[in-house]
C-alpha cells in the first residue's frame, strides 16, 4: 500500500490498528457490536486522538480532561496531527480522569462541542487528511467509556500494532524509490553511457537492495513472533526507527540520483521522500524509539532530567 503513497498506508492504519484494535481488544461486547461491522466494511472512519499540541513525545503529560458528570463524562481538550480527524465518525480519544489516570472514550462525530478543523499547508503527507480534534465540554456517555483498560498501556498497546506496520509499510516506499532509481539510471545517458555504469551508481543501488532485503526480512520474523505472543516492544522500537530511517535515507539518495528531475512530481521520489519525513517522525520519532531501545539495554531511562 505504501509504495503507492505513505498517505494510504496510514489511513488504513489507523482504522485498524488505532481505533478498531482498541475497540476490540478494551472495548465492552456491546461496544465491538456496535462499532466494528461498520468499521471493518469502511461505512465509517475512524480517528485515534493522543497528540495534544503541547505534548507530543510525551503524552503522559495530556491536559485534555474527562470530568465526571451524572450520566458520563464531559470532555475538553484540544488533541493534534490527528489523521482522518476532519473525515471520521468514530474518535477514539484518550483523556485523563478526575484522579489523573488516562482512560480511552469512544467520541461520535454528532456529539455537541466537537469539532475537527483541518490542519492546512502540508508538504508531507498530502494525500492523507489531517486535523485537530477540538473538545468543549463534550458529553461522553458512561457506556462510551474503554471499560478494561487504564494508564498510557491502553494507547501504546495501540501504537505498538501500528508502528509493527509501518515497518512495513515504509519499506513500500523504499522499493518504489529504489527502482525508479534502478529505472531512470538505466535509461538516462550523461558521457555516451548509461548512468547506471558508474560504479558509484551500482553501489547506491547495491546498498538500496540491502536495506530493503533486511527490512523486509526482519519484519517477518517480527511477525510471527507477534503471532506467538513474543514480540517484545522494544524490538517493534528498533524496527519502526531503522525501517523508517533506512527508508527515508533510501528516499533522498534516489531522489539524488534523478538529478534536478528528482524534484518533479512526474518521478514520484521526491513524494515518497517528503512522506517518508512525517512517517519518521510520528508515532515515535527516530531520537525517542533510540531512547527507548538505550532504557532497555541500560535499565537507565533518558527521557527526563
Amino acid at each position: 500500500v505504501e509504495r503507492v503513497d505513505s498517505g494510504y498506508r496510514s489511513m488504513m492504519s489507523v482504522q485498524s490498528s488505532l481505533v478498531m484494535y482498541p475497540i476490540f481488544a478494551y472495548g465492552s461486547e456491546e461496544q465491538r457490536e456496535k462499532y466494528l461491522p461498520r468499521l471493518a466494511t469502511g461505512e465509517s472512519v475512524g480517528c485515534f486522538g493522543l497528540t495534544e499540541p503541547d505534548h507530543g513525545s510525551d503524552p503522559g503529560g495530556m491536559k485534555t480532561r474527562a470530568r465526571s458528570v451524572d450520566g458520563g463524562y464531559r470532555v475538553s481538550g484540544a488533541k493534534m496531527w490527528i489523521t482522518n480527524s476532519p473525515i471520521a465518525d468514530v474518535f477514539v480519544v484518550w483523556a485523563k480522569d478526575d484522579e489523573g489516570v488516562i482512560r480511552g472514550f469512544i467520541l461520535e462525530r454528532e456529539m455537541a462541542g466537537l469539532s475537527t478543523p483541518v490542519i492546512e499547508g502540508k508538504f508531507s503527507l498530502r494525500a492523507s487528511v489531517t486535523g485537530e480534534i477540538v473538545m468543549e465540554d463534550v458529553f461522553v456517555p458512561a457506556e462510551n467509556i474503554l471499560p478494561d483498560v487504564s494508564g498510557l498501556k491502553g494507547p501504546f498497546g495501540c501504537l505498538n500494532r501500528a508502528r509493527y506496520g509501518i515497518s512495513w509499510g515504509a519499506m513500500g516506499a523504499a522499493d518504489f524509490c529504489w527502482h525508479a532509481a534502478r529505472n531512470y539510471t538505466l535509461e538516462r545517458e550523461q558521457f555516451g553511457r548509461p548512468l547506471a555504469a558508474n560504479q558509484l551508481i551500482q553501489k547506491k543501488l547495491a546498498d538500496m537492495q540491502t536495506e530493503i532485503t533486511l527490512g523486509t526480512h526482519a519484519c517477518l520474523r517480527l511477525g510471527r513472533l507477534f503471532d506467538e505472543g513474543r514480540a517484545a516492544p522494544e524490538a517493534i522500537s528498533l524496527l519502526k526507527r531503522n525501517n523508517c530511517g533506512k527508508a527515508l535515507e533510501i528516499a533522498r539518495t534516489a531522489r539524488d540520483m534523478h538529478g534536478g528531475n528528482g524534484v518533479s512530481d512526474e518521478y514520484h521520489v521526491i513524494r515518497h521522500m517528503m512522506n517518508l519525513e512525517g512517517v519518521n517522525t510520528y508515532e515515535g520519532t527516530h531520537d525517542v524509539h533510540a531512547l527507548i531501545l538505550g532504557r532497555a539495554q541500560t535499565g537507565l531511562q533518558a527521557f527526563t532530567g
